[in-house]
């Protein structure tokens, strides 16, 4: 191994993208640096009121440019010139239609201002429709079930029922289409100067997961499925055959990037893949450790060795693929669709009348700082109550069900309010109500004979709330290892990245270097964890009852 060998992760989140620089020889963090999305974070081209939420590409052009050169210009003399390799990790489904060079067609004149000419963000929920009638055609028996390796439910965070959506609904963006690309394929052809959309790499990962890619039927479903979904598909039925997994390079970074960030044109560009499966590696992920990626959203990557679970159809998740996370392993993705997110509803609940009532009494920077400090307060305080049979039960559908058993139909609900609930109650039923979701997503992974061997937490709830993985622990009775590095996706693109620039032999050898430990254990409470065994059975029932209600 060369010690004085640099690589670049750069991992797209749904507000910001971060660029980190990082050491092959020990995961050091040599530099880090952060870009919000400007055009995001005005709000512009989403309507939460219809879960539309879509991100202009020059957000992400703009911003990992800025983010990648502040990372390189806080780094130490020497670093630069041996940056070896950079690779990507982004959120998904997140597609978007593109023209014959792979162009965004939002970067292309007419499309400026249209959402549907833009990246369609994972929580989009514009085509639950569209997702329902796959899935009638996929179960009509007149097909193979092409959504068996995606837990025979398909649905509307995914690539195809995106896409249909948008191509029905838009007949500009129809007709301009050629192809559709994921963003965790894009940004590694943009990097790399690729300007034909028919070579441009297919990341394993993302096309397994959300384009029912399978090598068992040759690639993407054939035409003849798609046709029968709706004819307006059969177009893409061709559009790519081969994947690769994410510790292969496509390329070398192009000269006109290498122009913008001052790097060398030899720096090797590995394949992308989706944020929660680079940062499972990052987190040191282990044959049969459940990773969960904790932040406004979770998703939940398991591995296992092919020979033993190769031959599984596990029901009710996200997707299982061979190599998705790391080669010669099945990956399987499973998820909540709102778990941060739920916490920051009873925030704004709380805090955007106050800030309308009090129309500049106080000062932005002083209510800022109240609104910071509010769930870490609630948090103590729900810490104090005690535990009671009818304390207030919620589900944590707020932004319908990822899994188990997709559903973004369905709605939470809450039940044992009273006029002694206060906040600090509903806090407490919240975060209750994460963990229970994040219970079934265990048990049915085990149901379907996947064993647990341990439970692993990163992201920016798993290291800010530790009221919430204490009752995670409890609830799921089991240890809850926390990942100490606070940015383990962007370190497991680094790791991703020192493979394809054959800096380390493979992923393995990669986490044995590059892995920086875990900061805590969160153990199970013995006193408590037979409460929470009677609240989740409480918990599956208000679910039966409130998905009857909404059906």
């Amino acid at each position: 191994m060369n010690q004085s060998a640099y690589v670049i992760g750069v991992d797209f989140g749904t507000d910001s993208v971060r660029a980190l620089v990082a050491s092959t020889q020990n995961g050091e963090t040599i530099a880090t640096a952060v870009q919000y999305y400007p055009r995001w974070k005005k709000g512009l081209y989403c309507d939460p009121s219809s879960q539309q939420y879509r991100q202009h590409p020059l957000d992400y052009l703009e911003s990992t440019e800025a983010a990648i050169k502040q990372a390189l210009a806080a780094c130490p003399d020497g670093v630069k010139a041996n940056i070896k390799g950079i690779s990507v990790d982004t959120t998904g489904s997140t597609p978007v239609a593109v023209d014959a060079i792979g162009t965004p067609l939002a970067l292309t004149p007419g499309f400026e201002e249209n959402p549907n000419a833009m990246f369609v963000l994972w929580k989009d929920h514009t085509s639950n429709d569209e997702a329902e009638l796959i899935n009638t055609i996929a179960h009509s028996g007149k097909f193979e079930d092409y959504t068996k390796y995606c837990g025979g439910i398909y649905s509307s965070e995914w690539y195809w029922a995106k896409m249909l959506h948008v191509v029905r609904v838009d007949a500009k963006v129809r007709d301009a289409a050629v192809s559709w690309v994921e963003h965790c394929d894009w940004i590694p052809a943009v990097l790399s100067g690729n300007k034909d959309v028919k070579t441009l790499v297919r990341s394993r990962c993302a096309a397994g997961h959300k384009a029912l890619w399978h090598e068992s039927w040759g690639g993407l479903p054939p035409a003849s499925f798609l046709n029968a979904i709706d004819p307006l598909l059969v177009k893409y039925a061709d559009m790519f055959k081969e994947t690769v997994v994410a510790s292969e390079p496509v390329g070398t970074l192009s000269a006109e990037w290498a122009a913008k960030l001052g790097l060398p044109e030899t720096v090797i560009i590995g394949s992308g893949a989706f944020d929660a499966h680079m940062g499972a590696v990052g987190a040191d992920i282990q044959p049969y450790a459940l990773c969960k990626i904790i932040g406004t959203s979770t998703c939940d990557i398991l591995m296992a060795p092919m020979d033993a679970t190769g031959h599984l159809l596990i029901k009710g998740i996200c997707g299982q693929v061979d190599g998705s996370v790391v080669p010669g392993m099945l990956g399987m993705e499973a998820g909540q669709s709102a778990y941060g997110d739920v916490y920051a509803w009873l925030r704004k609940l709380i805090i955007k009348p106050m800030a309308a009532l009090m129309n500049g009494d106080v000062d932005a920077e002083r209510l800022q700082q109240y609104e910071d400090k509010l769930l870490a307060y609630l948090s103590g305080e729900a810490e104090k109550l005690p535990l009671k049979d009818n304390d207030v039960l919620v589900l944590d559908w707020f932004n319908g069900r990822r899994t188990p058993d997709a559903n973004h139909t369905v709605k939470s609900a809450m039940i044992g309010l009273h006029l002694g609930t206060d906040a600090a109650h509903l806090f407490k039923g919240l975060v209750e109500a994460t963990a229970f979701g994040a219970h079934s997503i265990a048990q049915r992974f085990e149901e379907e004979g996947v064993p647990i061997k341990e439970v692993i937490a990163l992201g920016g709830v798993a290291k800010k709330s530790g009221y919430a993985m204490q009752v995670l622990a409890n609830v799921m009775n089991r240890p809850i290892k926390i990942v100490a590095n606070e940015q383990a996706c962007a370190i497991g693109a680094a790791m991703f990245a020192a493979v394809a620039a054959g800096v380390h032999k493979d992923t393995a050898t990669a986490q044995q270097a590059m892995f920086g430990g875990y900061e805590r254990v969160w153990e199970p409470q013995p006193e408590k964890v037979d409460y929470y065994a009677k609240r989740y059975q409480q918990f599956l029932a208000l679910g039966a009852f409130s998905e009857n209600v909404y059906a």
